[in-house]
This record gives C-alpha cells, structure tokens and sequence, in this order.
C-alpha cells in the first residue's frame, strides 16, 4: 500500500523524479506560423484523433459507462473545432494575432462551441446567420461542456458539501445526446478547405477580409473561394460551391 501522506512528502520536496523530471522534457508547445502544408497536417491530425475518440466513447456506451463515455464524446468534440482554429491561424496578420488564435486553439473553451450545432439544425437552421449562436459572446455553453467534461472524469464536492460521483449525475440520455453530437462533428471535419491546394485558397480569398466587421464583404470572400477551388478541381468533399453560396445567403 502507498502511506496516505506521500503526495503531501512529494509537494514538501522529498520526491524529486519521476514524472517531475520527465516533464522538463516535453517538447514545446508551437505558437509560430503555419504553412497551408503544415496546416492540413495539423487538420487530419485533429480529424483523425476525433474520431478515434468518438469509437472510444461509443464503445464507453456499449458498457453502460456514461460518465467516461460523455468526457469523451466532450474531448472529441474539442479536437473536432480544431480544424476551424487552425485555419484562424493562417489567416493571422501579425504574432498578436497569432498568438491569440495559438492560444484559442489550446482552450477547451474555444474548442468546443460548435456542440450546440445538431441542437441548432434540429431547430430549423440553415444558414450561415442561423448558427450565430454558436459565437455568441453571451452564451456559456462552452463553459457548460468543459464543466460537463469534468463532472465526467471526477468526484467533486459542490454546494453544502454535497458530494458528488460522476454516475450518479450523468445519465444515459445525456450520455448518448452529447456522443450524437460529436459523431456528427467528427464526421464533418477534414471535408473541404483541408487540403494544402485549399488552404493556399483559403488564404488568397480570406486573408484580405480577415477581422472584418462587413459580414457581407466575408460572405463574398468565402463564396468566391470555394467557386474556385471547385473550379479547379479542388473541392473536397461533399460541399459544392452553390451549396456554400445557399449556405452563406440563405437563397
């Protein structure tokens, strides 16, 4: 058996190695540029690992493990919203910029507001101007998911020292509603604008209009990159350049 007082021995300075030491020697964390290749590695890289989380989730449901199922679904979820932040970053026009965008694409906060997105499509939303709650600066559904993600992983003491355990706050339907949804969002990174071909179109059309308060003039933008990218015979996926257009105007 471990004695109860080894991590109090461990922060008094008795234990020295280790993970401790193990830890200095993690590699850095990027916050530079990102060419349009390092980009679509970086872009499968997410897809990729959010859908390996989202059969681990569902594997989680078959054995009736909700709470571990739903963090899961949660970490998934945050790995699905990277693709949107990383190609934020090439559009950055100075390191402030940067920097800032580096520092969403590390926040769990930042990562995860797409998640309301099938709440949204089942509420009629069809176009761009529907989902604008997704961004919307009031709204702490972001915060309500992390909280989510925790509650998933540990026991905590809340209220009147009420104590709480994951399963008995999180239960089937919750678990199964928010896997739904980071199936639904796994499945739909990594589509169009993901490719290197892309993201150099992205940053031709985008770039100019980046931060921009004339919605319409980002709309344009945006209609007009993925025109050409179809085109060109470049398009991934299943989305189609009048489809975007439909998307953006909602005609």
């Amino acid at each position: 058996m471990v004695p109860a007082g080894w991590l109090l021995a461990a922060r008094a300075g008795h234990w020295g190695g280790g993970i401790a030491m193990a830890s200095k020697k993690l590699l850095p964390q990027y916050d530079g540029p990102l060419s349009p290749r390092q980009a679509a590695t970086g872009i499968a890289a997410a897809v990729a690992n959010a859908r390996a989380l989202v059969e681990d989730a569902e594997a989680l449901l078959e054995k009736r493990r909700w709470p571990r199922a739903t963090a899961l679904a949660v970490l998934a979820i945050e790995e699905a919203g990277k693709p949107t932040i990383i190609r934020s970053i090439l559009l950055a026009r100075d390191e402030k910029e940067r920097r800032e965008e580096w520092k969403a694409y590390r926040s769990h906060t930042k990562k995860n507001l797409a998640f309301i997105l099938p709440e949204l499509v089942g509420q009629g939303a069809r176009s761009l101007d529907d989902l604008a709650p997704i961004f919307d600066p009031e709204s702490n559904h972001g915060h309500v998911l992390d909280t989510l993600k925790q509650i998933g992983f540990y026991s905590e003491a809340g209220g009147d020292c009420n104590w709480s355990r994951p399963d008995n706050v999180i239960n089937e339907s919750l678990a199964r509603s928010i896997v739904s949804a980071a199936r639904l969002l796994a499945s739909a990174g990594g589509a169009a604008m993901s490719s290197e071909a892309e993201l150099e179109l992205w940053i031709k059309h985008l770039k100019p209009v980046w931060k921009s308060e004339a919605a319409f003039e980002v709309k344009q933008a945006l209609a007009a990159c993925y025109a050409e990218a179809e085109a060109s015979g470049l398009l991934q996926g299943k989305q189609t350049a009048s489809r975007m257009t439909k998307f953006l105007f909602g005609i």
